[in-house]
């Protein structure tokens, strides 16, 4: 990849007066104001009312995959100056029991903490966030990452207000009433205006199944994974250390055999469709003069994000927005990514962008996606990051984009280049 090109994170001085020049460089470059990876990790994740995180709380999860991301970085939890969590779901946006969760697990309170909310992209974009802080000196190291308890969680509001205003409720323009329109209810829609078959989506869920399947089997997922004691339902302690959303020996009759899950005549089911599912996941961030002055090896670099908008009864098919837009930024190409990670959110959406982008299909989800390891909304974009530098290494690829859409109409995108 020495002649690719990406933007340079400059150091908090000399960013402001250089945003409108902003100079590139090779990938392999390394400088010391880069924004570096140390550890990036997730907790299994598991089916919703039915898996082995269903008596889990949030913050049962989150506890130990921030612990373990501090350790596997060979850092102090004092070293941690600012964490950033992703939560879409949770009571109060996640802030007083996540605050509380990370006194608890042993970091000092001197250690700040937030939440965010962008929906499925959430803890993607608390990684962008903390990076940029990072770019600006306000911090030298921070983590970002994300939760979701749907068991918990999700059956309240499936997201969805329950107190809009009257105007609102009234509101003539068809891009805000959509806002709350159902997912399953925008998957149809893109299935039906981009003649995506309900063969193809099988298909395409089939193979996802069949990838993760493989990955579990291989291990190549023990890496990312750090496990998590839970209890059963008699109260029991029991770890939980694998992914159990995958289907074993699922066929293409099985899910033809599967009812349409949002309208009598659609063509998204429970086979093709991402899994409601429980999980954590945690990275840590930092400038790379800090790597260097304690003699750590970073694991990646983060080098950009960008967010696009779309009609919200389409969110399906940002990411081929926001994907294009974001390799236009850093002077790359489709061509020059070794392995997308792209959340599969739905089959139809899926489908549609890997068609759209021209994608290469075996670089998109090697380890298999959301379809068969499940889509804990708050925690999805760290938990690809970490299988997507898993996926690198195992292929000796370097570059790779993280993507997924997200409710409202969103698309987001990372890129980041392993070490």
């Amino acid at each position: 990849m020495l002649g690719v090109w990406a933007w340079v994170p400059h150091t908090a001085y000399k960013l402001i007066s250089s945003l409108p020049t902003m100079a590139l460089r090779p990938l392999t470059q390394k400088l010391p104001s880069d924004i570096v990876l140390l550890s990036s990790l997730r907790t299994p994740i598991t089916r919703a009312f039915k898996g082995g995180f269903r008596h889990a709380y949030p913050e049962d999860l989150l506890g130990p995959i921030m612990a373990a991301a501090v350790t596997r970085a060979n850092i102090s939890p004092s070293d941690v100056q600012d964490v950033l969590i992703g939560n879409v779901l949770a009571e109060l946006g996640f802030a007083k029991a996540g605050r509380m969760t990370l006194n608890h697990v042993g970091f000092p309170v001197t250690t700040a903490f937030h939440t965010i909310n962008r929906q499925c992209s959430s803890s993607l974009q608390a990684l962008n966030h903390v990076a940029n802080m990072i770019a600006v000196g306000q911090i030298e190291v921070g983590l970002a990452g994300g939760v979701e308890s749907m068991s918990r969680n999700y059956k309240a509001t499936r997201g969805i207000p329950q107190d809009l205003s009257e105007g609102l409720k009234g509101s003539s323009v068809g891009s805000a009433r959509d806002c709350i329109m159902s997912m399953g209810e925008t998957s149809e829609n893109v299935a039906r205006e981009f003649g995506i078959s309900r063969a193809v989506q099988d298909k395409f869920a089939l193979e996802s199944q069949r990838r993760a399947a493989q990955a579990r089997r291989e291990g190549w997922f023990d890496n990312e994974i750090v496990g998590v004691e839970s209890v059963d339902d008699e109260g029991n302690a029991v770890m939980v250390e694998s992914d159990d959303g995958i289907r074993e020996g699922l066929t293409l009759e099985k899910l033809a055999g599967m009812k349409p899950a949002f309208a009598e005549d659609g063509m998204s089911t429970a086979g093709n469709s991402s899994q409601l599912s429980d999980g954590a996941s945690a990275t840590i961030l930092c400038r790379r003069s800090f790597a260097t002055s304690r003699g750590l090896t970073p694991i990646a670099r983060y080098i950009a994000t960008h967010v696009s908008g779309c009609e919200p009864r389409l969110m399906g098919i940002s990411p081929t927005l926001a994907i294009p837009a974001l390799l236009s930024r850093v002077g790359l190409q489709i061509k020059d990514i070794d392995v997308f990670e792209l959340n599969e959110a739905f089959a139809s959406q899926a489908v549609y962008c890997i068609q759209k982008l021209g994608l290469d299909e075996g670089k998109v989800n090697p380890h298999g996606g959301a379809i068969a390891l499940g889509h804990p909304t708050g925690a999805t974009g760290t938990r690809q990051l970490a299988t997507l530098l898993g996926a690198l290494e195992r292929l000796g690829g370097e570059v790779g984009v993280v993507s997924m859409c997200a409710s409202t109409g969103l698309g987001v995108a990372g890129l980041f280049v392993r070490e």
